[in-house]
């Protein structure tokens, strides 16, 4: 008779792993990380990752036309919590902020079309936006695929086209919004390079080990 263990494999492996908590951030983070991708460009409908389950599921309809430019995920094991608060407070002088309590958020620049989510990408942050909603701290880390044929040479978000960072920014600044209901309340307050945003990688890294990992 065959074992259970034979069929299968060992216990550990018959099991998607959970995409926050399962999956690392990468032996060569922050320089290079592992990317789990929510929405692509394509996407009318806003995905998320479900926290309890690990399955990706549907947010809410893009109320507007503006869609997000880029490949959008989350980094694993990371956490916007306590440091990543200070951080901002620091930063903009802003008091009484507090981390959204969200994995680190990233926007991957990529030439290829990629046509779906729920999948890895390895990409290196060349920046982000040091955005605040309402009292939280929201940081969007912006990155590159790994080997991009077009994109991969950039270092610095300050070698990025201009207009895409403005479509980006557009979007994070309008995303939210809700026709009839007026403007939500966020704002862009820096726009950040490189090595700042493997800082922010690596304070949200502590987040998340105070977190989960005591």
């Amino acid at each position: 008779m065959i074992s259970s263990k034979k069929e299968h494999g060992p216990r550990e492996n018959r099991f998607r792993a959970h995409p926050w908590h399962g999956l690392s951030l990468g032996e060569k983070s922050p320089e290079i990380v592992n990317c789990y991708v929510e929405i692509v460009p394509m996407d009318t409908v806003k995905y998320e990752l479900d926290k309890e389950t690990g399955l990706l599921k549907a947010d809410r309809p893009q109320k507007y036309s503006s869609l997000c430019p880029t490949l959008y995920g989350l980094l694993p094991r990371t956490y916007a919590g306590g440091r990543i608060a200070d951080y901002c407070i620091k930063k903009t002088g802003h008091k009484g902020l507090v981390g959204d309590g969200d994995p680190l958020d990233i926007c991957i620049l990529t030439e290829e079309a990629i046509v779906r989510g729920d999948i890895i990408v390895r990409a290196f942050p060349i920046g982000g936006f040091r955005l605040i909603d309402g009292d939280q701290a929201d940081d969007k880390i912006i990155g590159v695929m790994a080997d991009d044929l077009v994109f991969g040479k950039i270092a610095d978000i300050a070698q990025c086209p201009e207009t895409l960072i403005e479509r980006l920014r557009h979007y994070f600044l309008t995303y939210k919004d809700d026709p009839g209901q007026g403007p939500k309340k966020v704002q862009i307050t820096h726009v950040y390079g490189a090595a700042e945003a493997r800082e922010i990688i690596q304070l949200a890294s502590l987040d998340y080990k105070d977190l989960f990992m005591e």
